[in-house]
């Protein structure tokens, strides 16, 4: 998407973190941002200081894991300000732990925010997408998309599928002479917010600032590009998978911090 002033982006999870850093950023290429979340109070602080900033900025509580809520909110939407030309699907959760130690509910929800989430939002405002002239599709996915993650479990294989579904959308929307729409899939690695409290980053790879991760990903969306993943060493990875046996990669794994990054996890959600 070459030009973002004027353009109309809904974001998910868009009341703090990642998510509200993600919005500050287009807002300040000029884009008028549609901020969604199912946290009424902070949403509306978030809307406050946007629009404190002079930013176009408005604001509707969504749950994603509730189609009859998506639904109205589309239409809400629609009916206030018209489609939208990009969409990012932000929202996301974590509860870490060893597996059988996380309540089945959680892991449930986990699924039901980053998987069926971004599914069920997508399916409301893609043809938003496919009616305008140039638009784009983000889905935030993970490193651990790539990676087994011990004491993450429901979290990675969240994001493995996340980014199934946003390489499948991709071709399909191709195939189906859609090519307008671009998919940009985003793969970081932990992120400096309070969702991953208490990860131990692994080596050569630092925690990853909230500004400069979404500044990285509007300049992606500026260059159509299909996947961001940073910091380097994430970009490794499938590479060093597609080398290397699966003992091997465990191995290095290891010895990187990987597999134990998730050990001593207090996020949002911890006990």
């Amino acid at each position: 998407m070459t030009q973002l002033s004027g353009k109309r982006v809904l974001i998910t999870g868009a009341a703090q973190g990642i998510g509200f850093a993600i919005a500050r950023a287009f807002a300040e290429k000029g884009a008028e941002i549609v901020l969604t979340d199912v946290q009424s109070e902070v949403l509306d602080r978030a809307r406050a200081t946007l629009t404190g900033e002079g930013k176009n900025a408005h604001a509707y509580v969504m749950d994603v894991t509730d189609q009859n809520a998506v639904l109205a909110t589309r239409d809400a939407v629609h009916k206030d300000l018209g489609p939208i030309d990009v969409l990012v699907n932000n929202a996301g959760i974590v509860f870490g732990g060893a597996f059988l130690d996380v309540p089945l509910e959680k892991h449930r929800l986990t699924y039901g925010i980053n998987t069926l989430g971004v599914m069920g939002v997508t399916h409301a405002f893609l043809p938003d997408l496919i009616a305008k002239p140039e638009a784009h599709l983000v889905n935030l996915a993970s490193a651990s998309g790539f990676l087994g993650l011990p004491y993450g479990t429901t979290y990675a294989s969240s994001k493995w599928s996340v980014i199934g579904f946003s390489e499948s959308i991709r071709l399909e929307l191709e195939q189906l002479g859609h090519k307008h729409v671009h998919v940009t899939t985003v793969c970081p690695s932990y992120i400096n917010t309070g969702l991953f409290e208490g990860v131990k980053a692994p080596l050569l790879t630092p925690i990853l600032d909230p500004k400069k991760l979404a500044q990285q990903i509007v300049r992606a969306v500026s260059k159509n590009r299909i996947f961001l993943r940073t910091p380097f060493m994430v970009k490794t990875v499938p590479l060093l998978q597609g080398l290397l046996p699966r003992r091997a990669v465990d191995w290095i794994q290891a010895k990187f911090g990987v597999t134990a990054s998730m050990s001593f996890w207090r996020g949002h959600g911890a006990k």
